[in-house]
Formats: structure tokens, C-alpha cells, sequence
């Protein structure tokens, strides 16, 4: 038996901030208490004048493995979280090919396996075309839960969602719509899996279409109210089926009352928002520039405002990234031609403490990014929580320090990320997988992790 032993610091527990000790026997924390001493064989990490946080699970990552490796690999994903603090990661489906079966699914975990850093989980998709079997069939094979790109077609030929509207090659299933979550919400419902979706009502992306040259054009090209109709849409279907429904990336103001419209009329209804919309505004697009380019785009002040409000009421309940890396030179391309997205898994957990301590409680963070998420993906009883029996995914911060942001320090393929100079007044000091630490690289260490409570 090995032990890790982190002394003095104050510690996240289940019932708030507290000094104390860790002790972790075999990778699973087995006391928290002060004044503890090694029993066996081990390290002890003085942690005075720190914190010592729960490890934190990104719900929505994106790694382009397979399919795109040059954009971004399993290797490169967890590495970048590793050193953000975040030592769980929920691949979203839209890989190539497209996770829209059990035997993608396993393929995917295995490829994962071999170069994960941090621990991981895969969402299935839901096509028009997915069957009930094909759900039932990845959920035992242990999908965190499902997502409908509303709005986005699939490529047959290519196994890869696109946006491309208008387009009426034969080669592009139709997207999945509300016909296909009335169809299918009530199999996710009885498997116990949320139902989540890219949040875009394709009618109204369609009134709206036109030349994305400038920032102003991607605005009026994703109008807010998009959101909002696919939110109230879903909800209704989901509330119907009894159905848990996830709403991805909520990036509007709008948006978010829809989601309250909902919630109080008996949505079982979860939301998560991303840093991006939580401290900048398109105003910033001039200073970042291209880094900036993601869909749902970043709004207004007063979109901001609102997103932080939900937040801070629990309206909102999580905070993940959508972290979507393309690489720098692809991102250093015309407007019109750079792809949409960006980095984000390395500074969630930064983002996420200097906006709690800006709304005056530091301690809001790893409820944020560690514990709510944990228990919507269904990992409450090894994630999530410093606590005996759980995980020792472990984060050490330092509250004296500051980090500011540099692309020479991101580990993800692309450097450049939409964050970039942003000066947080905290550091990532050390971060620990299941006892081990992980922030200098070494042997991949990462395993698949699977819902606890799933009905079959």
C-alpha cells in the first residue's frame, strides 16, 4: 500500500471549506480530518496557505481524436486539462467517425485509453436515423448520456456532423429535430441518460443566413432567439417523456428565461454555460480577434450580465468549455474561413475561482466545475467530492499567485485561445489522479468512467 499525505491545507469537503489533512491510500482518499500522519510507505505535500480542490470534470470537451489528431488527440486534451486542474473529461460525439454506436463507442475508449492523462467519458449521438437499440446498445456500453446537433446534418460517406445549410446532397442525413426527440426522448428517459442539445433552432438559423465576414455578421447570423425556441422546443418534448434534458454552451439571455420558462413548468432541465461567456463580450472581439470565432457565438454585455446572474442563483449549474481546438494556423485565417472554436479545458478552473471571488465566495468554484458535474454524469460516487471512499482527484491552488495567460504555457495543439492575457489571481500548484500526480506528463493514466445509477 502507498500513501499521499497533503497537510495544512484548507480543504473543498462536502460541507464547505475546512483545515484539514488528506490522506490517500491506493489512489482513493480515506480521511480528511487534521493532524494525520502516513500509516505506510508514502509522500507528504505540505499545502499551508492553500487550497485543496476536488478535481474538476468538463462535461463538454471536444478532442478530434480520431479523425482530426492534427487539431487536437486524447494525448494533447488531457494533457492540457491535467494541467488546468480538470482531471475528468466528457468527449462530445461529433468526432470522425461520429460515436453513433456501441461498437464506435468501444473503439473510441480504446483509442483514448492508450494516451489519456486524466480520466474520460463519451457521449453518444443522436442522428435523425438512431434507433432505440442504438441507444439502449451504447448506454450499456457506458455513454454518459446523448446529444442532438439541432440543425446539423450528417455526412453518410464521412461519418461527420456538418453544419450545411441548404445543401441537398444526397450524401447529408437530414438533422435530428424535435420529431426525433419526441421519437426518442422516451428511451433516454427510461435508460436514466440525459438527453442534451446544441441549442439552435435550424428555422431560424436559416431566416438568418448570410456571408459571415465580420464579427457582426456572425452575431446576426446566430440570433439569440435561436437558442430560446430550441430550448422551449426540447423542453416541451423532454417534459412530455420524463426526460432529462441538458442544455450545452447556454450562451444568451433569452436563452437562459426559455430555461427558466421551462424549469417552472416541470422541465427536468440542466444548464451549463462556458467561461468565454462568462467574462467576455463581443466588444472584446477587436483585442482577441479570430481565437474569438465560436458557435454559439459570445453576445453582449447584457447577455453576459444574465449568464453570470444564473450562475450565481444556481439557475445555472455547471460551468464547462466546449473546448474546441483548431491549430493556430487554421485559427490565423480569413474570418470568413477560420473555423469556429476554442481551447478553454486548461483555464476552466481558473476562470471559474476568480468569477466566484469576484461574486465573493471563492468556494462557488469547485461546486461549479467539480461537484455538479459529477453528480449530473452520474460519477457522485467517485467524483467530484473530497471525501473518504472517493477518487483522490486532487487540486492544489495557490491563492498567493497569478496566472496569466500565455500561449507558450497552453498544452493544447492550439496555443492561441480566445483567453489569451487574461490574469487570474490564482495557481495551479499540483494536481493528482487517483493519488498520482499528473501535471508533468509521464504514462497515460486515464480510464473510461461510466454512470453509477443507469437503468438497463
Amino acid at each position: 500500500m502507498t500513501e499521499l499525505l497533503i497537510r495544512n491545507g484548507t480543504v473543498y469537503v462536502p460541507a464547505g471549506p475546512r483545515k484539514a489533512d488528506v490522506l490517500v491510500s491506493d489512489g482513493v482518499v480515506t480521511k480528511v480530518e487534521p493532524g494525520l500522519a502516513l500509516t505506510a510507505e508514502g509522500t507528504e505535500v505540505d499545502a499551508r496557505g492553500k487550497y485543496v480542490l476536488p478535481g474538476a470534470v468538463d462535461v463538454h470537451v471536444h478532442s478530434r481524436d480520431p479523425g482530426f489528431p492534427e487539431k487536437e488527440d486524447f494525448g494533447t486534451l488531457t494533457a492540457a486539462a491535467a494541467a488546468g486542474g480538470v482531471t475528468v473529461v466528457l468527449d462530445m460525439p461529433n468526432t470522425v467517425p461520429a460515436v453513433d454506436s456501441a461498437g464506435v463507442l468501444e473503439s473510441k475508449s480504446a483509442l483514448a485509453r492508450s494516451k489519456a492523462h486524466v480520466d474520460f467519458g463519451l457521449w453518444g449521438l443522436i442522428r435523425s436515423s438512431t434507433t432505440p437499440e442504438q441507444l439502449e446498445s451504447m448506454a450499456e456500453a457506458g455513454a454518459i448520456g446523448f446529444k442532438a446537433y439541432l440543425a446539423y446534418s450528417f455526412s453518410l460517406s464521412r461519418k461527420q456532423v456538418l453544419y450545411s445549410p441548404g445543401d441537398d446532397d444526397p450524401d447529408l442525413e437530414p438533422p435530428a429535430d424535435y420529431g426525433t426527440l419526441s421519437r426518442l426522448a422516451p428511451v433516454v428517459a427510461r435508460l436514466g441518460l440525459p438527453l442534451a442539445i446544441h441549442a439552435e433552432d435550424p428555422t431560424i438559423l436559416t431566416a438568418f443566413r448570410r456571408p459571415v465576414l465580420t464579427y457582426t455578421d456572425l452575431l446576426d447570423s446566430r440570433p439569440p432567439d435561436a437558442e430560446a425556441v430550441a430550448i422551449s422546443a426540447a423542453a416541451a418534448v423532454a417534459r412530455d417523456a420524463g426526460a432529462n434534458l441538458h442544455v450545452a454552451h447556454l450562451s444568451s439571455a433569452v436563452g437562459l428565461k426559455a430555461a427558466e420558462d421551462a424549469i417552472r413548468a416541470g422541465t427536468a432541465l440542466t444548464l451549463e454555460t462556458c467561461p468565454q461567456f462568462l467574462l467576455l463580450t463581443a466588444d472584446d472581439f477587436d483585442r482577441v480577434g479570430t481565437a474569438m470565432k465560436m458557435l454559439p457565438p459570445v453576445r453582449t454585455a447584457a447577455d453576459r450580465a444574465a449568464l453570470v446572474d444564473g450562475l450565481k442563483r444556481g439557475v445555472i449549474g455547471m460551468v464547462s468549455t466546449d473546448h474546441a481546438p483548431h491549430t493556430d494556423e487554421e485559427k490565423s485565417l480569413s474570418f470568413e474561413e477560420v473555423p469556429a472554436g476554442s481551447p478553454g479545458v486548461q483555464t476552466l478552473y481558473l476562470s471559474c475561482l476568480q468569477l466566484a471571488k469576484d461574486l465573493g465566495d471563492v468556494w462557488l468554484a469547485p461546486q461549479w466545475v467539480s461537484r455538479a458535474p459529477a453528480e449530473f454524469a452520474g460519477l457522485e460516487e467517485s467524483k467530484g467530492c473530497i471525501a473518504p471512499g472517493f477518487d483522490a482527484d486532487l487540486v492544489i491552488v495557490d491563492p498567493k499567485m497569478r496566472t496569466r495567460v500565455r500561449p507558450e504555457d497552453m498544452r493544447s495543439r492550439q496555443r492561441h485561445g480566445a483567453l489569451n492575457d487574461h490574469e487570474f489571481d490564482f495557481a495551479i500548484d499540483e494536481v493528482y489522479l487517483r493519488g498520482e500526480p499528473v501535471t508533468r506528463g509521464g504514462k497515460p493514466r486515464g480510464r473510461m468512467v461510466r454512470p453509477a445509477l443507469v437503468a438497463r
